[in-house]
């Protein structure tokens, strides 16, 4: 990954970049479902803030209209209250993109059904 591009994969439902920060850690792959990822037609913006909790540098930052944009440095306890936050919305919206039982079975006899 070469510095300050954004890669994204619309097959896969993924981007990744090198940190921001210099680092050079890798921050891949970002997930749809805890990111949102929109384009303009002419730059990028993620949401919400890219917060690198496991990484050394410990960096945060949004990345909107194509510009990072600097958070503050967060402590220890509000990185762990974070990630504690993130394993909860992450663990919802994955239970809600599962389909319900009574989808199945439309789909099951929706199949049968073909004439």
């Amino acid at each position: 990954m070469d510095a300050g591009v954004l890669y994204v994969s619309i097959p896969y439902r993924t981007c990744g970049h090198l940190c921001c920060c210099g680092c050079g850690h890798e921050v891949t792959p970002l997930s749809p479902a805890q990111w949102s990822l929109t384009y303009d037609g002419e730059s990028v913006s993620l949401t919400p803030s890219i917060g690198n909790w496991s990484l050394p540098c410990w960096s945060h930052y949004w990345i909107r209209d194509g510009r990072v944009h600097w958070s503050r440095r967060y402590s220890a306890a509000e990185m762990e209250q974070n990630r504690d936050r993130d394993r909860r919305l992450l663990a919802r919206n994955t239970r809600d993109l599962r389909p319900r039982r009574w989808v199945s079975r439309v789909r099951h006899h929706l199949r049968i059904w073909r004439p």
